[in-house]
């Protein structure tokens, strides 16, 4: 949500929200402790692009700095410009999306390192370390089969005109089009072509797996991993059982209760109607704060009080509301202003992600600014 006010606290716009979501920093820290054991001795290193997934990278990254994670990555030049400005010049932080023109400047005034993903952006930073005389700090992606980022096949040949004596990489990376899906015969395609090309670039720091290809083996660790989703408590080893702590929960407060007769419909289209006399409650959560329409009549929410009964969804979500069954419930059970949760330990992302056609990582991503946000722990 972008801020209406300029000159007003952007906090008032959610001291009083309808919904809240709940952010478990001490999980994310555990998070990352189990991975960094599990891929020891190479480094765990830490995602925190997209407002680290949604979630804030403001605390997140606080928070794992301190916990021991000393390098970041970011996917944009102004992601990695507020995180210096949170973290200080003391961690590595890599920009994905490597060196758009005209920005050089910028990376050297923050402190920056470029991931280079093709030979034009290649040829740019080695001119400015010759130009400069000093090996300025930047990482290289290989495309070993995603046809994404990185330098290709056709580029190869090219690499034979930098000049290697004044710039030498920090890191040569990579990324995997199929690492959650761990018998895919891309992950070893990619391996093999990831080993070949990094010879290419020697005496330097390699990275291939984040969060999924960590759960394929030591082979794909290489010198540093680098998670993201999972340290968000997403299931990293899809159709296995979730190896990572949930961090989040969203509660969305009740605004309305009512009975409806049998034949009543619910939401706009009347997509639902009634088989019974039944209770219904309005839910403060809706599209707009990236609760996905595409939820609509599949998923059910939970009562803290009663987890183990199902509130079913109804009819259509809304921009700013939508409607759960609480007939199951007693009467005297649910009442305006109580909190239901859509997500968390009970109904966790990738539980509920299938049935909006979609993946964990985009429900976190779209987690909306509306939300009063409770961060715990650490």
């Amino acid at each position: 949500m972008s801020q209406p006010y300029p000159f007003v606290d952007p906090t008032l716009f959610t001291k009083h929200a309808g919904a809240e979501l709940h952010i478990d920093l001490s999980a994310i820290v555990q998070n990352y402790h189990y991975l960094q054991k599990k891929v020891a001795p190479a480094q765990c290193g830490a995602v925190v692009k997209a407002d680290a997934y949604s979630l804030g990278m403001i605390p997140v990254a606080k928070a794992l700095a301190k916990a021991g994670c000393k390098e970041f990555f970011v996917a944009h030049l102004d992601e990695g410009i507020a995180l210096r400005s949170i973290l200080g010049k003391e961690y590595p932080i890599y920009v994905l999306h490597g060196l758009p023109h005209q920005t050089e400047s910028l990376f050297l005034e923050h402190h920056l390192t470029p991931i280079l993903n093709d030979i034009n952006q290649l040829q740019r930073w080695s001119s400015l370390c010759k130009d400069h005389q000093v090996s300025y700090s930047a990482g290289i992606q290989f495309d070993t089969g995603m046809s994404r980022f990185g330098i290709g096949h056709d580029e190869i040949d090219q690499l034979q005109h930098i000049n290697w004596d004044i710039f030498q990489p920090t890191l040569v990376m990579s990324h995997l089009a199929c690492g959650d899906t761990p018998n895919h015969p891309a992950n070893q395609h990619q391996l093999k072509q990831f080993q070949t090309l990094k010879q290419l670039v020697p005496n330097t720091r390699s990275s291939l797996a984040a969060s999924s290809g960590i759960f394929l083996g030591n082979d794909w660790h290489f010198d540093i991993v680098r998670p993201g989703v999972a340290l968000y408590g997403g299931n990293p080893t899809a159709n296995q059982p979730n190896p990572m702590q949930n961090v989040i929960s969203l509660r969305g407060k009740i605004i309305q209760t009512r009975h409806v007769p049998k034949g009543a419909f619910i939401g706009y289209g009347a997509t639902f109607t009634t088989p019974k006399a039944m209770r219904l409650a309005l839910i403060s959560i809706g599209y707009a704060d990236g609760f996905f329409r595409a939820f609509s009549h599949k998923i059910s929410a939970i009562s803290p009080d009663f987890p183990n009964i199902p509130l079913a969804l109804l009819g259509r979500v809304s921009m700013d509301s939508l409607c759960i069954d609480i007939t199951d419930l007693p009467e005297s059970a649910i009442q305006v202003g109580d909190s239901i949760e859509m997500i968390g330990d009970r109904c966790p992302i990738d539980q509920i992600a299938p049935q909006a056609e979609t993946i964990g990582y985009e429900i976190l991503t779209a987690l909306g600014n509306r939300y009063h946000r409770i961060y715990k722990g650490f």
